[in-house]
């Protein structure tokens, strides 16, 4: 089990290598889930900007923007009214964290599941959109290396054993 999980971080940590645009100027976290690039055009059309990956979560295959950068990150879904062909938007960390989200200015309500460096859930929370300060913050009961925003009520409940995987492995 020690070896394959080391397996998937050698092989995650050469896709997300492989990944990255020019753009960065930090170097990409070796610990982001390994991650299949798309291959739908429609998708590029939905959020420009934001790479798009297919990625595993409680046995569901989603099709989701990635915001690996703290541009991206902050951008998020604010303004956002239709995920068009997306499932919903991947959060990744270069380290854990415990920061809390918010909805300003999201004008669709989202479920967020958090997970941790290995994949394993940490949290779920249902956000409510927010157009006028303060807005309420959501945070996770614990520190998580990804968090994955969908439409609310779209995933399943999360239960023992919800996972983030690659879906390649």
């Amino acid at each position: 089990m020690v070896k394959r999980c080391r397996t998937f971080l050698i092989v995650l940590a050469l896709v997300v290598a492989g990944c990255g645009s020019g753009a960065m100027t930090t170097a990409p976290s070796t610990t982001a889930p390994a991650v299949s690039e798309s291959t739908t055009t429609t998708m590029a059309e939905t959020l420009p900007g934001f790479a798009h990956r297919d990625v595993v979560v409680a046995g569901r295959m989603l099709h989701v923007a990635v915001a690996d950068t703290t541009d991206l990150r902050t951008q998020g879904l604010m303004g956002v009214t239709d995920l068009g062909a997306l499932d919903g938007m991947l959060f990744v960390f270069p380290a854990d964290s415990a920061s809390a989200f918010w909805m300003k200015d999201t004008p669709i309500p989202l479920d967020i599941w958090f997970f941790d460096a290995g994949g394993v859930l940490v949290d779920a929370l249902t956000m409510d959109p927010c157009e006028a300060d303060p807005c309420p913050l959501y945070e996770a009961s614990g520190v998580y290396r990804f968090a994955l925003e969908t439409p609310a009520g779209s995933q399943p409940a999360p239960g023992a054993g919800a996972t983030l995987e690659d879906p390649g492995v």
